[in-house]
Protein backbone atom coordinates (compact mmCIF):
# COMPACT_ATOMS: atom_id res chain seq x y z
CA UNK A 1 0.00 0.00 0.00
CA UNK A 2 1.22 3.47 -0.92
CA UNK A 3 -0.17 6.46 0.96
CA UNK A 4 0.65 10.04 0.00
CA UNK A 5 0.23 12.64 2.75
CA UNK A 6 -0.02 16.08 1.17
CA UNK A 7 -1.07 19.61 1.97
CA UNK A 8 0.34 23.07 2.53
CA UNK A 9 3.34 23.91 4.66
CA UNK A 10 2.84 23.71 8.40
CA UNK A 11 -0.44 21.80 8.37
CA UNK A 12 0.75 18.65 10.21
CA UNK A 13 1.89 16.26 7.46
CA UNK A 14 4.91 14.98 9.39
CA UNK A 15 2.89 14.22 12.51
CA UNK A 16 0.27 12.34 10.52
CA UNK A 17 2.89 10.38 8.58
CA UNK A 18 4.47 9.10 11.80
CA UNK A 19 1.10 7.98 13.15
CA UNK A 20 0.21 6.19 9.92
CA UNK A 21 3.64 4.57 9.63
CA UNK A 22 3.29 3.15 13.13
CA UNK A 23 -0.18 1.78 12.44
CA UNK A 24 0.61 0.24 9.05
CA UNK A 25 4.24 -0.74 9.77
CA UNK A 26 5.34 1.47 6.90
CA UNK A 27 8.49 3.24 5.82
CA UNK A 28 8.44 6.96 5.09
CA UNK A 29 9.66 8.46 1.84
CA UNK A 30 10.31 12.21 1.69
CA UNK A 31 8.56 14.25 -0.99
CA UNK A 32 9.85 17.73 -0.12
CA UNK A 33 12.33 19.26 -2.56
CA UNK A 34 14.31 21.10 0.13
CA UNK A 35 14.42 18.41 2.82
CA UNK A 36 16.75 16.34 0.65
CA UNK A 37 19.57 18.83 1.36
CA UNK A 38 22.01 18.43 4.21
CA UNK A 39 22.07 21.31 6.66
CA UNK A 40 18.77 22.89 5.62
CA UNK A 41 17.13 21.76 8.83
CA UNK A 42 15.34 24.56 10.64
CA UNK A 43 14.09 26.42 7.59
CA UNK A 44 12.61 23.29 6.00
CA UNK A 45 11.14 21.97 9.29
CA UNK A 46 13.03 18.73 8.66
CA UNK A 47 12.09 15.92 10.99
CA UNK A 48 14.51 15.41 13.89
CA UNK A 49 16.02 12.02 14.62
CA UNK A 50 14.15 11.64 17.91
CA UNK A 51 10.86 12.40 16.15
CA UNK A 52 11.21 9.47 13.76
CA UNK A 53 10.33 6.99 16.53
CA UNK A 54 12.48 4.32 14.93
CA UNK A 55 10.62 4.42 11.62
CA UNK A 56 12.88 4.15 8.54
CA UNK A 57 12.99 7.44 6.62
CA UNK A 58 14.33 7.75 3.08
CA UNK A 59 15.52 10.64 0.89
CA UNK A 60 15.97 13.04 3.78
CA UNK A 61 19.18 14.98 4.40
CA UNK A 62 21.41 13.19 1.89
CA UNK A 63 22.33 15.74 -0.80
CA UNK A 64 25.13 18.30 -0.39
CA UNK A 65 23.63 21.79 -0.45
CA UNK A 66 26.05 22.80 -3.21
CA UNK A 67 24.64 20.14 -5.54
CA UNK A 68 21.69 20.61 -7.89
CA UNK A 69 19.22 17.85 -7.08
CA UNK A 70 16.29 17.95 -9.50
CA UNK A 71 12.94 16.27 -9.95
CA UNK A 72 14.68 14.02 -12.48
CA UNK A 73 16.99 12.71 -9.75
CA UNK A 74 14.16 12.44 -7.25
CA UNK A 75 12.00 10.39 -9.59
CA UNK A 76 14.82 7.92 -10.18
CA UNK A 77 15.80 7.63 -6.50
CA UNK A 78 12.26 7.36 -5.16
CA UNK A 79 11.19 4.75 -7.68
CA UNK A 80 14.24 2.66 -6.77
CA UNK A 81 13.21 2.72 -3.11
CA UNK A 82 9.70 1.59 -4.01
CA UNK A 83 11.16 -1.17 -6.19
CA UNK A 84 13.50 -2.26 -3.39
CA UNK A 85 10.58 -2.57 -0.93
CA UNK A 86 7.99 -4.57 -2.92
CA UNK A 87 6.09 -5.93 0.09
CA UNK A 88 6.38 -2.84 2.27
CA UNK A 89 3.74 -0.24 3.03
CA UNK A 90 5.12 3.14 1.99
CA UNK A 91 4.08 6.61 3.07
CA UNK A 92 5.06 9.55 0.88
CA UNK A 93 5.07 12.80 2.79
CA UNK A 94 5.84 16.31 1.64
CA UNK A 95 4.54 19.41 -0.02
CA UNK A 96 6.35 19.37 -3.37
CA UNK A 97 3.55 18.43 -5.72
CA UNK A 98 5.70 18.10 -8.83
CA UNK A 99 7.99 15.58 -7.13
CA UNK A 100 5.02 13.51 -6.02
CA UNK A 101 3.38 13.51 -9.42
CA UNK A 102 6.64 12.75 -11.21
CA UNK A 103 7.09 9.74 -8.94
CA UNK A 104 3.59 8.31 -9.11
CA UNK A 105 2.73 9.00 -12.75
CA UNK A 106 4.23 8.04 -16.09
CA UNK A 107 6.32 11.17 -16.47
CA UNK A 108 9.57 11.14 -18.43
CA UNK A 109 12.14 13.87 -17.96
CA UNK A 110 15.08 14.96 -20.02
CA UNK A 111 18.32 15.04 -18.05
CA UNK A 112 19.68 17.84 -20.17
CA UNK A 113 18.49 21.42 -19.82
CA UNK A 114 19.44 23.84 -22.62
CA UNK A 115 18.98 27.20 -20.95
CA UNK A 116 20.72 29.10 -23.72
CA UNK A 117 17.63 28.70 -25.91
CA UNK A 118 15.75 31.17 -23.71
CA UNK A 119 18.47 33.63 -22.70
CA UNK A 120 17.00 36.44 -24.84
CA UNK A 121 13.51 36.10 -23.37
CA UNK A 122 12.24 38.39 -20.63
CA UNK A 123 10.70 36.91 -17.49
CA UNK A 124 7.28 38.03 -18.69
CA UNK A 125 7.73 36.24 -22.01
CA UNK A 126 8.94 33.08 -20.24
CA UNK A 127 5.93 33.17 -17.95
CA UNK A 128 3.53 33.38 -20.90
CA UNK A 129 5.26 30.42 -22.55
CA UNK A 130 4.93 28.41 -19.34
CA UNK A 131 1.22 29.16 -19.14
CA UNK A 132 0.78 28.05 -22.73
CA UNK A 133 2.49 24.75 -21.89
CA UNK A 134 0.35 24.21 -18.79
CA UNK A 135 -2.22 26.75 -17.63
CA UNK A 136 -2.18 25.14 -14.15
CA UNK A 137 1.57 25.52 -13.60
CA UNK A 138 2.51 27.22 -10.32
CA UNK A 139 5.86 28.88 -11.02
CA UNK A 140 6.39 32.43 -9.83
CA UNK A 141 7.01 34.82 -12.77
CA UNK A 142 10.25 36.03 -11.15
CA UNK A 143 11.70 32.52 -10.85
CA UNK A 144 13.55 32.59 -14.18
CA UNK A 145 15.62 29.46 -13.63
CA UNK A 146 12.62 27.32 -12.76
CA UNK A 147 10.62 28.63 -15.73
CA UNK A 148 13.44 27.66 -18.09
CA UNK A 149 13.68 24.20 -16.55
CA UNK A 150 9.92 23.84 -16.98
CA UNK A 151 10.06 24.84 -20.64
CA UNK A 152 13.04 22.62 -21.51
CA UNK A 153 11.78 19.58 -19.61
CA UNK A 154 10.43 16.82 -21.80
CA UNK A 155 7.59 15.31 -19.84
CA UNK A 156 4.37 13.49 -20.42
CA UNK A 157 1.05 15.34 -20.81
CA UNK A 158 -0.87 16.41 -17.73
CA UNK A 159 -3.14 13.36 -18.13
CA UNK A 160 -0.27 10.91 -17.66
CA UNK A 161 -1.37 7.62 -16.14
CA UNK A 162 -0.42 6.55 -12.61
CA UNK A 163 2.22 3.82 -12.37
CA UNK A 164 1.24 2.77 -8.86
CA UNK A 165 -1.97 2.26 -6.95
CA UNK A 166 -2.06 4.84 -4.17
CA UNK A 167 -4.25 6.83 -1.82
CA UNK A 168 -3.66 10.56 -1.47
CA UNK A 169 -4.58 12.14 1.87
CA UNK A 170 -4.68 15.91 2.15
CA UNK A 171 -4.68 17.98 5.33
CA UNK A 172 -6.38 21.34 5.30
CA UNK A 173 -7.64 24.03 7.64
CA UNK A 174 -9.26 27.44 7.55
CA UNK A 175 -7.02 29.82 5.60
CA UNK A 176 -6.88 32.36 8.43
CA UNK A 177 -5.79 29.73 10.94
CA UNK A 178 -3.22 28.34 8.50
CA UNK A 179 -1.66 31.75 7.91
CA UNK A 180 -1.49 32.43 11.64
CA UNK A 181 0.13 29.03 12.14
CA UNK A 182 2.67 29.76 9.40
CA UNK A 183 3.56 33.13 10.91
CA UNK A 184 4.03 31.55 14.33
CA UNK A 185 6.09 28.76 12.78
CA UNK A 186 8.46 31.26 11.20
CA UNK A 187 8.86 33.05 14.54
CA UNK A 188 9.71 29.70 16.12
CA UNK A 189 12.27 28.98 13.41
CA UNK A 190 13.95 32.30 14.09
CA UNK A 191 13.97 31.48 17.80
CA UNK A 192 15.43 28.03 17.08
CA UNK A 193 18.38 29.50 15.16
CA UNK A 194 17.39 29.85 11.51
CA UNK A 195 19.43 33.03 11.10
CA UNK A 196 22.59 31.32 12.36
CA UNK A 197 21.89 28.28 10.17
CA UNK A 198 21.61 30.46 7.05
CA UNK A 199 24.58 32.63 8.06
CA UNK A 200 26.84 29.59 8.25
CA UNK A 201 26.23 28.92 4.55
CA UNK A 202 26.51 32.62 3.69
CA UNK A 203 29.89 32.89 5.42
CA UNK A 204 31.13 30.00 3.28
CA UNK A 205 30.00 31.95 0.20
CA UNK A 206 27.65 29.13 -0.81
CA UNK A 207 25.09 30.47 -3.27
CA UNK A 208 23.71 27.29 -4.71
CA UNK A 209 20.33 26.72 -6.30
CA UNK A 210 18.97 25.32 -3.04
CA UNK A 211 19.91 28.40 -1.04
CA UNK A 212 18.73 30.74 -3.79
CA UNK A 213 15.27 29.18 -3.89
CA UNK A 214 14.52 27.80 -0.42
CA UNK A 215 12.10 29.98 1.56
CA UNK A 216 13.76 31.11 4.76
CA UNK A 217 17.26 31.17 3.30
CA UNK A 218 16.97 33.34 0.20
CA UNK A 219 15.29 36.11 2.24
CA UNK A 220 18.00 35.99 4.91
CA UNK A 221 20.67 36.16 2.21
CA UNK A 222 19.13 39.49 1.19
CA UNK A 223 19.46 40.61 4.81
CA UNK A 224 23.11 39.50 4.95
CA UNK A 225 23.73 41.31 1.65
CA UNK A 226 22.31 44.51 3.12
CA UNK A 227 19.35 44.57 0.75
CA UNK A 228 16.86 44.66 3.62
CA UNK A 229 16.67 44.72 7.40
CA UNK A 230 16.34 41.59 9.51
CA UNK A 231 12.74 42.49 10.31
CA UNK A 232 11.95 42.95 6.61
CA UNK A 233 13.53 39.58 5.81
CA UNK A 234 11.44 37.82 8.45
CA UNK A 235 8.27 39.48 7.15
CA UNK A 236 9.17 38.36 3.64
CA UNK A 237 9.69 34.77 4.84
CA UNK A 238 6.20 34.81 6.31
CA UNK A 239 4.72 36.33 3.18
CA UNK A 240 6.47 33.88 0.84
CA UNK A 241 5.47 30.95 3.05
CA UNK A 242 1.82 32.00 2.92
CA UNK A 243 1.95 32.40 -0.85
CA UNK A 244 3.64 29.01 -1.18
CA UNK A 245 0.88 27.39 0.88
CA UNK A 246 -1.70 28.87 -1.47
CA UNK A 247 0.14 27.49 -4.51
CA UNK A 248 0.37 24.08 -2.86
CA UNK A 249 -3.39 24.00 -2.35
CA UNK A 250 -3.93 24.89 -6.00
CA UNK A 251 -1.59 22.17 -7.25
CA UNK A 252 -2.94 19.36 -5.10
CA UNK A 253 -6.56 20.26 -5.79
CA UNK A 254 -6.06 20.24 -9.57
CA UNK A 255 -3.33 17.67 -10.13
CA UNK A 256 -3.99 14.76 -7.76
CA UNK A 257 -7.01 12.72 -6.55
CA UNK A 258 -6.76 13.90 -2.95
CA UNK A 259 -9.18 13.08 -0.12
CA UNK A 260 -9.13 16.14 2.14
CA UNK A 261 -9.41 16.18 5.91
CA UNK A 262 -10.00 19.19 8.11
CA UNK A 263 -7.32 19.38 10.79
CA UNK A 264 -8.55 19.51 14.37
CA UNK A 265 -6.64 22.37 15.97
CA UNK A 266 -7.53 21.28 19.49
CA UNK A 267 -6.99 17.52 19.17
CA UNK A 268 -4.90 16.23 16.27
CA UNK A 269 -5.64 12.64 17.31
CA UNK A 270 -9.17 13.15 16.00
CA UNK A 271 -7.74 13.98 12.58
CA UNK A 272 -5.60 10.85 12.69
CA UNK A 273 -8.64 8.73 13.59
CA UNK A 274 -10.66 10.18 10.71
CA UNK A 275 -7.87 9.44 8.24
CA UNK A 276 -7.39 5.89 9.49
CA UNK A 277 -11.13 5.24 9.36
CA UNK A 278 -11.27 6.45 5.76
CA UNK A 279 -8.28 4.30 4.77
CA UNK A 280 -9.90 1.21 6.30
CA UNK A 281 -12.89 1.65 3.99
CA UNK A 282 -10.86 1.91 0.77
CA UNK A 283 -10.27 -1.02 -1.55
CA UNK A 284 -6.64 -1.38 -2.55
CA UNK A 285 -5.57 -3.95 -5.18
Amino acid sequence: MILAVVGPTGVGKTKLSIALAKKYHAIILNCDAMQVYQGLNIGTAKIKEEEKEGIPHFLFDFVDVKENYTVYHYQKDARKIIKDHPNQNIILVGGTGLYLKALLYDYQFSKEEKEENFEDYSNEELYELCLKKDSQMLIHPHNRRRMIRFLTRKDEPVDAKPLYSFLAIGLTMDRKNLYELIDHRVDQMIHDGLIDEAKAFYDQNIRSKALETAIGYKELYDYFDGVCTKEEAICQIKKNSRHYAKRQYTFFRHQLPVQWFQVSLTDFSKTIEEVEDWISKQKMP
